[in-house]
């Protein structure tokens, strides 16, 4: 047995009243804005540009910029607060606020200071919606089977090859897209490229009939030939792999706050439901089976809280995050499907039906077990990270 410890106890690393702000400006945005047209943005599929503007306002987009930038300049664990109170209101919309806080971080941490000047204030903004463009039909859990591939074309680049389930791919106004530029060099010959999606050679696939979270459009994009100036390119040549996996370690606390959202809004209803329902002359909450199911619901929602915030403190401490990453969103996504199931359980034959939040949020909750990596590929980094120690 190795006497070397690496124990560490992650702390917050900003003043308190700090993240109580931050934490009740979402929370009082999802509340008076967000879960009144959760049913609505559900059911119409629509895509809620009027929310993104109030929430760009409110400074809920680029938690983790840097101000010199135009963000809010504030850490990761301000970042999963946001996330978990959008989502208690609606989880489309915090899925948006995810994903420009993975393109405000690429463009803050790996762009130049012209493409910083050009793009990022829009992105943080709206103005300008964005799209983070990685999977492919061979190349989902399986980053290295990239086949999209961008060729030099004298001092310009030419992009070819098609992603699919690309989040907001139907009404994106730029894709972040990772392509094969040295195509004998595996995950060390990809590079990332910022693509107008108006320009010539480029084509959307429809807009794809989801399960959950239906108010964040996902379909494919496809490019042909794309012609791309030199300074698309985003970060050195051939480190893209690299870059969107980093980012990929902000994103899993950003999916595990999503997840407790879920499950903290399940848990909401079902207590509710179960003080107000009544059956053989008494509320259904003071049957002792749902109190047990209740107290299991509250006791893994409070876990999964504590390792989503442990992951971005130690993220924010500067140490080496990914395995808690990885913790962090698997044990929250099994939480948010486990429980809103047991939520859907107390309501009965009312939560199996359209319209009952509960039925809503067991939809939604399916998502975060699959995307920014699968939790058996969670499971596999937990692993690999233990057998480094």
């Amino acid at each position: 047995m190795s006497n070397a410890s690496n124990f560490h106890l992650p702390v917050p690393r900003l003043p308190a009243d700090i993240y109580s702000h931050i934490h009740d400006t979402a929370r009082r945005f999802a509340s008076d804005r967000v879960r009144p047209r959760a049913a609505e943005l559900d059911e119409t599929e629509a895509f809620p540009a009027e929310l993104y503007e109030e929430m760009a306002q409110l400074g809920l987009f680029g938690i983790t910029v840097p101000e010199d930038f135009g963000g809010a300049g504030l850490d990761a664990l301000s970042y999963s607060l946001v996330m978990e109170e959008l989502s208690r209101g609606y989880a489309s919309v915090a899925d948006q606020c995810g994903l420009v806080e993975l393109i405000g971080t690429l463009l803050s941490v790996h762009g130049t200071k012209t493409q910083r000047e050009m793009y990022l204030s829009d992105v943080l903004a709206v103005r300008k919606r964005v799209s983070y463009c990685i999977t492919e039909a061979e190349a989902g859990t399986d980053v290295s089977g990239v086949k999209t591939t961008a060729r030099r074309d004298g001092p310009d680049w030419r992009l070819s090859g098609s992603k699919i389930w690309i989040h907001n791919a139907p009404i994106a106004d730029y894709g972040y897209v990772l392509a094969r530029t040295d195509p004998d060099a595996g995950n060390r010959g990809m590079s990332i490229f910022i693509v107008d999606l108006s320009a010539e050679g480029v084509s959307r696939g429809k807009k794809e009939k989801k399960m959950g979270q239906r108010a964040s459009p996902v379909g494919a994009l496809h490019f042909e030939d794309v012609r791309l100036s030199a300074d698309a390119l985003l970060g050195p040549i051939n480190r893209g792999f690299h870059i969107m996996m980093s980012v990929l370690d902000k994103g899993r606390i950003g999916i595990g706050a999503l997840a407790v959202g879920i499950a903290q809004a399940g848990l909401d209803a079902a207590l509710d439901y179960s003080k107000a329902r009544k059956q053989f002359g008494k509320p259904i909450a003071e049957n002792q089976g749902l109190q047990w199911v209740m107290a299991d619901m509250k006791k893994d929602i409070t876990a999964a809280r504590a390792l989503v915030h442990r992951a971005a403190m130690t993220m924010d401490a500067g140490l080496p995050a990914t395995m808690d990453c990885s913790i962090a969103k698997c044990f929250a996504s099994d939480t948010a499907v486990q429980h809103t199931a047991n939520a859907v359980q107390i309501f009965g034959g009312s939560g199996y039906i359209r319209g009952f939040e509960v039925e809503r949020l067991y939809r939604d909750a399916k998502i975060t077990q699959i995307y920014e990596g699968a939790n058996q590929i969670q499971r596999s980094i937990i692993a690999r990270e233990l057998l480094k120690a």
